[in-house]
């Protein structure tokens, strides 16, 4: 069997991240209008991501309308996602309000009834929010301007003003507790034992590392920031920036429990990461996701927070990253 070139793979899957880059927002204000909270936005986003990097490398013709041509591989990878869980459950699962700033409820004022049907829900937001015309909905939605007419007609008929109750937070796992204690401490030994050599560790969007040793690693680790290093993120974001040891705090955040890295500034202390922390069972760490090159994501999740917080862009690559030296 032949090798995989990973390097190759990831050189190609960083030049589209940079084609795409300015388009991030709008790509997760999108998703975010779908989905249920910003950890649903920003899989979506990576799911679509994925997706649209694999067709890409099919298309023969250059993609005029970018930003058209994302919101269309969303929209297909969102609607079949609910289908299949319709499917599943023989119902359409409950789907939340979708995020529409104040300023821009003059035509969607209130909110998507849970019922509302998948492709009924993406033309409202397409229209009501994006602004897009009937001819780029219906191209979004592979379907024609008169259905996007009706989808319209139908959607805005049930819009309505609801409130979800919120269920209660099951308590911290011990794990999610041993963990803080181990970074806090600066303990890399400590994490270590945490680890297993199963253990994934994802970077969301832009690095997945596996093991007990290469995420703990104070060179390339992902949990480097226990030292202070964020190596490759652009001077841009780093103007008021310390190179001094992180801390986590574990905090409740949309019925799960996530820990906020705190670094410190100048101006003081700002969190730059989330990271969710999965038991395996048996007291380990069996995943852990970390979302630091999200960055529309960590200002939603850290505004809903009342915390300060900073930005580290959508990539680790380019001249200031030792990766490509």
């Amino acid at each position: 069997m032949t090798d995989i070139n990973s390097v190759q793979i990831r050189k190609a899957w960083q030049g589209f991240h940079d084609a795409i880059d300015e388009l991030r927002p709008q790509l997760y204000r999108f998703c975010r209008n779908l989905t249920r909270s910003p950890y649903d936005a920003e899989d979506l986003v990576q799911d679509a991501l994925a997706k649209a990097f694999l067709t890409a490398g099919g298309v023969f013709d250059s993609i005029e309308n970018p930003r058209a041509w994302l919101f269309q591989i969303a929209s297909n990878v969102w609607i079949d996602r609910v289908r299949r869980a319709r499917e599943t459950t023989n119902e359409l699962p409950e789907l939340a309000a979708p995020v529409i700033p104040i300023r821009e409820t003059r035509e969607a004022a209130g909110t998507l009834l849970t019922q509302l049907a998948p492709q009924e829900r993406a033309a409202v937001v397409l229209k009501d929010v994006f602004d897009f015309s009937l001819d780029e909905i219906a191209s979004v939605l592979s379907t024609t301007p008169n259905s996007v007419k009706a989808a319209l007609h139908r959607g805005r008929g049930k819009l309505e003003n609801l409130e979800s109750a919120e269920a209660r937070t099951p308590p911290p796992p011990p794990v999610l507790d041993a963990f803080c204690a181990a970074f806090n401490a600066r303990d890399l030994e400590g994490l270590r034992k945490l680890l297993t050599a199963n253990t994934t560790c994802e970077m969301v969007g832009s690095a997945m590392q596996y093991g007990n040793r290469t995420p703990a690693e104070s060179a390339h680790g992902m949990l480097r920031g226990m030292l202070g290093v964020y190596s490759g993120v652009e001077p841009r974001f780093r103007t008021d920036y310390l190179e001094e040891p992180a801390r986590v705090e574990v905090r409740e955040h949309r019925g799960a429990h996530i820990a906020l890295v705190w670094c410190k500034h100048t101006v003081g202390e700002a969190v730059r990461a989330i990271i969710r922390v999965f038991d395996d069972g048996e007291g380990h760490v069996g995943r852990m996701r970390i979302w630091f090159w999200t960055d529309d994501f960590l200002a939603e999740a850290c505004r809903e927070l009342n915390v300060p917080f900073r930005v580290n862009g959508y990539r680790y690559w380019g001249p200031t990253s030792p990766h490509d030296k």
